[in-house]
This record gives structure tokens, C-alpha cells and sequence, in this order.
């Protein structure tokens, strides 16, 4: 199983949940270390943690997209050339992002 080091994890609600709290997490324990700020529920986290999901998931299509766009480089160097007359490359550019969005479009 290959793991997404982006898809949100128990860590990520906590911070969502207590930004501004502090805390430290040994072998699966979360210990609270910031006075005055109330833990969160275990349901809080589990509420968090779905919301974060959904909306990773909900972003699956840019992912997805972000893997076969064509790179920053090709994109500046497609337009320096278009901008000195020659647009063949700036054209290829276009046809293949306009390829990966109806490859993987964005849900509605």
C-alpha cells in the first residue's frame, strides 16, 4: 500500500482544530501541552479529520492533473518563443492542457 504523505491525517485535524496549540505525539499519544485551550473531542478530530478528507478527495482531479501538465519550464519557454514569432511549441502546450482537463475534469 503506498501511502500520500498529502492525505490528511489525525495530525492534520489536531492542527486544524488547535492551530495555535501545542502539543507533542509519542507512539500514537497525544499530550496536550498548552494551557487554556480545551482538547479537542475525539469525535471534534474525527469530524475534522472526515471534513479534510472530503475535501481532498473533492481536489482528487487536480492531483491527477498537476501529474501530466506540462512542466514551468516547458510553459516559459513555449511563450519566449511565441513572443519571438514562433508559436508551434505555445500551441502544443495548449492542446495538451486542454487534453488533461477533459482527461480528468473537474467535478461539478
Amino acid at each position: 500500500m503506498i501511502i500520500d504523505p498529502k492525505e490528511p491525517r489525525k495530525l492534520d485535524a489536531v492542527l486544524a482544530l488547535r492551530p495555535n496549540g501545542g502539543f507533542t505525539v509519542s507512539e500514537g499519544v497525544v499530550e496536550y501541552l498548552h494551557e487554556g485551550d480545551p482538547e479537542p473531542t475525539e469525535d471534534q478530530i474525527q469530524a475534522k479529520l472526515k471534513e479534510l478528507k472530503a475535501d481532498y478527495d473533492a481536489k482528487k482531479y487536480q492531483r491527477d492533473r498537476e501529474l501530466v501538465y506540462p512542466s514551468i519550464q516547458d510553459v516559459v519557454v513555449a511563450l519566449a518563443e511565441k513572443e519571438e514569432g514562433d508559436d508551434t511549441m505555445w500551441k502544443e502546450i495548449t492542446a495538451k492542457r486542454q487534453k488533461v482537463k477533459a482527461d480528468n475534469p473537474k467535478p461539478e
